[in-house]
């Protein structure tokens, strides 16, 4: 390797590492957030608490697809040749491109948002609370494109700070609305919870101006070293703004289908739960009702905030591994791959296995203590991998234009889903749906992993190495948190609030503490995120 690549592969390397850096931080603190107003909402829901995260976790799967259709994968697909074309140099090219993305997502947002408002009784499949929630979620899609796309330009720049930061405060802003608009319905109003759901929901609308406010702002501010690069641009390549659009919707199409997978699967389990149920078990429809809440709601919610890790690797990858393949640097393909699954594996092993280990008393804090709440969780925990993995792989597939494949792969892996579903509820009970996507995923991460391997030759056996590393120190890092709790529980059981907080504390320190100090002995930390952790290691004189 001569030193132009060793220094390409470092900088791709470097640019990897702070942009999934940037990008987790946003999307833990989202989601953390995201999930933490849940404490309050849910006390201030009172015995209405469970029905409502139903009716919201119900309008929330639909609104996320039809999230995914109005932006058409447009945002993704932008980064993506925004990389493309900056790699040529051709920079004009690049806004003309975002900006004409821009337009159309637009326009999709208007349809997209009409579609959704008057298909609202149709798609509540006779539940009429669900239509006002429909309604709601209607005047979000209108202004989250526009988000979207204006992120996408960002991350195609490789500048994941501003995605990062506008998720927080849409998250925020989001947040604050939804927390005061149900303190006032219940507390100061006629407790009437399927409003307080509506406002919920719409506060998605409400988040999203105060993202598009702070974007805006640092789309102005940094508008100067915009025009100067547009200046510099080699201008080599005449493209129409209909050249331009078919290029956006070649590659939004593939981005659509993916993106959405995920929320295939729980749409799914969504509109075949209650015939399925009812036609294996005697259950009523309340229990129904309050058992796909447990797991689609509840449970869902917190492995998010684990999954959402994977997203920001995926969403950083992508660009960076199209600009690689725009350069033909193929080597640097491979070892961005190889990272990127490395990367991964570090971050997501032992996040998903320390929430399983921590199932009982994270619920109970969120929740309440609910044993059937709590088995769920830690089933989730399992498929939290098994979504991350399939959502940095279907990066990774995309990122080097491999967008057929990589739905093909992931049909199959829908289709393994619907064809046992039935066979698994039935031995399983409510388990079954969980355990039927966790089988599709795989299926789908086996085979992405396998033409992965096959066509750009990743580091296999040096990532099985190390995967089967961290494995083994989850592995332990759960048994200690697990014995560890079980001693707390003679003496503060984890049955309320402050018992449940106590084991968390202890549970987090000592997790944290076990595998960090295995991963840093071992120095397997500075073979995947590089010499930097080496100082870590000296600080706490672990040489």
């Amino acid at each position: 390797m001569n030193a132009k690549e060793t220094q390409t592969t470092a900088s791709s390397q470097s640019k990897m590492l702070r942009g999934s850096a940037w990008m987790t931080a946003g999307s833990i603190f989202s989601r953390v957030l995201g999930a933490i107003y849940i404490i309050p909402w849910w006390a201030w829901l009172g015995s209405a608490a469970l029905a409502a995260n139903g009716l919201f976790t119900k309008g929330y799967q639909i609104y996320g697809v039809f999230i995914i259709i109005s932006t058409a994968g447009i945002p993704s697909a932008v980064a993506k040749q925004i990389a493309h074309y900056n790699a040529m140099n051709e920079y004009a090219t690049s806004i003309r491109l975002w900006w004409h993305g821009m337009i159309a997502t637009s326009i999709l947002g208007v349809i997209s948002a009409a579609i959704l408002w008057f298909a609202a009784p149709l798609l509540a499949a006779g539940d009429s609370r669900m239509i006002p929630v429909f309604h709601s979620l209607a005047w979000a899609i209108l202004v989250i494109p526009m988000l979207s796309i204006m992120r996408g330009y960002f991350q195609g720049v490789s500048d994941m700070a501003p995605s990062a930061i506008s998720q927080l405060v849409e998250q925020f802003v989001r947040v604050i609305y939804m927390l005061a608009s149900v303190y006032f319905i219940m507390k100061m109003g006629n407790g009437d919870y399927i409003l307080a759901v509506t406002h919920s929901t719409f506060a998605a609308f409400i988040g999203a101006l105060a993202g598009i406010l702070m974007l805006v702002a640092i789309f102005i501010r940094r508008w100067p070293r915009i025009r100067a690069q547009m200046a510099h641009s080699a201008n080599q390549i005449d493209v129409s703004v209909n050249q331009l659009l078919m290029d956006i919707a070649r590659q939004a199409i593939p981005f659509i289908i993916m993106d959405s997978a995920i929320n295939w699967y729980y749409i799914i389990d969504q509109y075949t739960y209650k015939p399925m149920w009812g036609h294996l078990f005697n259950w009523s429809v309340n229990h129904m009702n309050d058992l796909y809440a447990l797991y689609a709601g509840n449970a869902n919610k917190l492995i998010m905030i684990v999954v959402s890790l994977a997203s920001a690797m995926g969403i950083t990858v992508i660009p960076l591994l199209s600009a690689a393949v725009t350069r033909h640097e193929m080597h640097d393909v491979s070892r961005q791959m190889t990272n990127a699954i490395q990367l991964f594996s570090i971050v997501m092993i032992p996040a998903s296995l320390g929430m399983m280990a921590i199932a009982q008393p994270l619920y109970v804090v969120f929740y309440g203590y609910d044993g059937t709440g709590i088995r769920m969780l830690e089933v989730s925990c399992i498929l939290a991998v098994a979504l991350g993995l399939y959502t940095v792989l279907a990066a990774l597939l995309q990122g080097v234009f491999r967008n057929r494949l990589a739905i093909m792969l992931m049909l199959v892996g829908i289709v393994v889903k619907v064809v046992l579903q039935y066979p698994l509820s039935a031995l399983f009970g409510a388990y079954g749906p969980m355990l039927a996507s966790l089988a599709g995923l795989g299926v789908n991460s086996i085979l992405m992993l396998r033409k992965l391997w096959q066509y750009y030759h990743f580091k296999v056996f040096q990532t099985s190495r190390r995967v089967a590393g961290m494995l083994f120190f989850g592995s332990l890092m759960f048994a200690v948190v697990r014995i560890a709790m079980w001693l707390m529980n003679y003496f503060i059981p984890a049955v309320s609030k402050p018992g449940a907080v106590a084991e968390l504390i202890v549970a987090l320190i000592l997790g944290g503490g076990v595998y960090g100090y295995l991963v840093l002995k071992t120095h397997l930390a500075d073979m995947i995120l590089g010499g930097r952790v080496a100082g870590i290691r000296r600080i706490l004189r672990m040489q």
